[in-house]
């Protein structure tokens, strides 16, 4: 996968619109963030320019007008990127960078561009490079023609930079190769999923930069990268954690969330968020000093549910409380999430809270029970074993009592097991929950 890393940053324009029924403030905040991700890209904004629409123009999305007023400030600014918050269409794509003669780009091809610098693992590398030729096969356009030798820096990090009759075949093909290289490393993780299946599984997820990947250090020190930028991490990390009190669980942390996070992007991701899929616990971690919280809470549940996750197993935790600017926060946010928890991971602070709170739903997560063998049931001591997590037996009045710890989803699939077995053979069992 190509990777041109600029020598300095390029000079990029912003483009926003608003469209009827749409908050001008959110408008704002959303080009905010873009702002952010252009400069974790390696760009500068020069100028952001916003345009109120009735509906969105076919050819440019844009108004004609307003895009021949932003052609003639790139000409006349050196600009190399206009870059739009909306998502644009392969069409619009093209017609716009034959009027401003340069790059043109929407948010789905810089967080793209973001993911393809900092994957590291061969899984990351995979998933971004899959996502990004999905992206950009119906997007090639003449102006991205031998782009390797002409051009560098945002959106054109992995591929992209290809001429275009000879090689959408070639994408086509890279992709299907991709799509089975995937499918490999799903069956890798599946193999380390069933080892890891009697550990109590939690895992971290949340907004981008909401401050997942100091949770993980202070919790396990696992030295994973922490910066202030979006997208510092994107490979998951899995710790087991022992608490002082004798718990032990294994804690993960995944890839930030973003507002309009490119579906192929989740889609390629698959294999990473699956470990949110089956967590035991999901601990959705929020920037409570955000001014737009709210708004990524909502991103972050509907990422949930395009994934499949039991959001029934989410603890909210309000992390950087000892940036906000007043205590009274608090009170109105633990009003509105009662269950939630509320810390500094920067800072340490009420950390012991969650470690407590954790404690508590591992404990509630688990069974203790005893089932009544009889002698020649024998062999079923090892279907057992396979799905507790402790186990003693021993006789008495010559039958076997098998006292075991399981976590509630095995204890349920073992005793569904036992009764098929049981039933099969026509033979009475006892099973006395502790």
């Amino acid at each position: 996968m190509l990777e041109l890393k600029p020598t300095e940053l390029e000079k990029v324009v912003l483009v926003g619109v608003i469209f009827p029924k749409q908050d001008k403030r959110i408008v704002f905040d959303h080009l905010e963030e873009l702002k952010l991700l252009c400069k974790t890209a390696g760009g500068e904004v020069v100028k952001i320019f916003i345009q109120d629409l009735k509906q969105p123009n076919p050819a440019y999305l844009i108004g004609k007008g307003k895009a021949e007023e932003i052609a003639q400030f790139v000409q006349e600014n050196n600009i190399s990127a206009v870059i739009f918050d909306d998502e644009l269409t392969p069409t619009q794509v093209r017609n716009l960078e034959n009027l401003t003669k340069c790059k043109v780009l929407d948010r789905s091809a810089v967080i793209l561009d973001i993911f393809a610098s900092h994957a590291r693992t061969r899984e990351a590398k995979t998933q971004v490079e899959l996502a990004q030729y999905e992206y950009f096969l119906p997007r090639l356009t003449r102006q991205w023609t031998h782009l390797s030798k002409q051009f560098g820096g945002i959106g054109t990090k992995g591929p992209g930079e290809t001429q275009i009759e000879t090689d959408r075949r070639i994408i086509k093909r890279k992709i299907t190769t991709l799509q089975n290289k995937l499918k490999e490393i799903d069956t890798q993780r599946n193999t380390q999923r069933k080892h890891r299946e009697k550990f109590f599984k939690v895992v971290l997820a949340g907004y981008t930069n909401a401050g997942k990947s100091t949770l993980l250090n202070l919790l396990t020190n696992a030295n994973v990268l922490v910066e202030d930028k979006l997208f510092a991490t994107l490979d998951s990390t899995t710790r087991l954690v022992r608490t002082k009190n004798g718990f032990e669980f294994l804690l993960s942390d995944t890839v930030g969330f973003i507002r309009k996070l490119p579906h192929n992007l989740i889609a390629s991701f698959r294999s990473t968020l699956i470990e949110i899929v089956y967590a035991d616990l999901i601990l959705h971690i929020v920037d409570a000093s955000h001014p737009a919280r709210e708004e990524q809470i909502h991103v972050v549940e509907e990422t949930l549910d395009e994934i499949h996750a039991d959001k029934s197993k989410s603890l909210i935790v309000f992390n950087k409380i000892d940036l906000l600017k007043s205590k009274d926060e608090i009170e109105l946010l633990s009003m509105k999430y009662p269950d939630a928890v509320f810390i500094s991971a920067e800072r340490s602070i009420n950390i012991n809270s969650l470690i407590e709170r954790i404690e508590r739903i591992i404990e509630q997560n688990y069974v203790q029970d005893e089932i009544i063998l009889s002698p020649n049931e024998a062999e079923k001591l090892t279907t057992i074993q396979k799905y507790v997590d402790s186990m003693e037996s021993y006789f008495e009045n010559d039958l076997i009592k098998v006292k075991f710890r399981a976590k509630k989803d095995d204890y349920y699939r073992l005793i569904k097991l036992l009764k098929n077995e049981f039933n099969e053979e026509n033979l009475e069992w006892e099973v006395n929950q502790v």
